[in-house]
């Protein structure tokens, strides 16, 4: 049996497993997942089936998901587009497959009852939310998508799925100034390597979610070198990840800030380099 598999990436405990890893895994029961799609504003992915268990990362409204158990309140999940596996609230999921039509462009965005941004908004929506778009309509020069789900919403902060952006860093650009959160996925609330993973799902693109899975997967590495590096490439440090936006300057979501900021790479190198070492490689996508 291989017991070496990552089990953030890998949906197997003592008591159950996924039915894909008969074989490679022990496990005293194993199970087909079921198909269900978030309908919260978005979840918390956590390590444990309780409140105060840590946070993982997160998923977005009307992204699948496969349940292996539901349990308490709780379901035990894996995330269709990268895989991550953990824990998320019972009540954030419908069971069936999901028809997004489009996603969320706009850092964060409302839903109006109807055709009028002067209505009490009813809801809210993050960056990379899938939804699905039904009808269009127009008011005082305001043009709107109407949702399956009855609300309205501006339609420019939409994107139609495969009409994809070409430059992930003008997309993480917009998350400027976003409060850090650790494990965010969402434009409330971002990491490092969340932004990473956010601004490349607008570009079509599905990357692993946390740093040390970006750092051997995502693009080739390429020699750290302060005088040949280009916008978009990724820095990495143990434990975390910034942009280059340009040839001297780190976008990133850190700590030091509690925000998505910019700041002098040089700045960033030394600053981290005192507490936490010099980065350990750099990767082009």
């Amino acid at each position: 049996m291989d017991t070496v598999l990552d089990k953030r990436l890998h949906a197997y405990r003592d008591d159950l497993a996924n039915e894909e890893l008969r074989g490679r895994v022990n496990s005293a029961r194993f199970v087909k997942g079921e198909t269900a799609k978030i309908t919260s504003h978005f979840a918390d992915i956590l390590d444990e089936p309780h409140q105060k268990a840590g946070l993982q990362t997160q998923i977005l409204f009307g992204h699948e998901v496969a349940v292996f158990e539901r349990k308490n309140g709780w379901a035990w999940i894996q995330r269709h587009s990268d895989g991550y596996v953990g824990y998320i609230r019972e009540d954030a999921l419908q069971s069936g497959s999901a028809e997004a039509t489009h996603m969320v462009l706009a850092p964060r965005t409302f839903l109006y009852p109807d055709t009028d941004l002067k209505k009490p908004r009813v809801g809210y929506r993050s960056m990379g939310s899938k939804l699905t778009v039904v009808d269009s309509a127009t008011n005082r020069g305001t043009d709107y998508c109407l949702l399956d789900t009855g609300e309205a919403i501006i339609a420019h902060h939409l994107i139609e799925l495969g009409d994809w952006k070409d430059d992930y860093v003008s997309i993480a650009e917009t998350l400027l100034h976003t409060p850090y959160l650790w494990g965010g996925d969402t434009g409330f609330g971002i990491d490092c390597s969340g932004l990473v993973f956010l601004a490349q799902m607008l570009c079509g693109k599905t990357v692993l979610r946390d740093s040390d899975m970006q750092a051997t997967s995502l693009g080739e590495e390429i020699s750290f070198d302060e005088n040949a590096l280009n916008r978009g490439d990724l820095i990495f440090w143990k434990g975390h990840v910034g942009i280059m936006r340009d040839e001297e300057t780190l976008l990133h979501a850190n700590g030091h800030t509690m925000n998505v900021a910019l700041e002098p790479l040089r700045e960033a190198v030394a600053r981290i380099g005192y507490l936490y070492g010099e980065p350990t490689m750099a990767r082009r996508p």
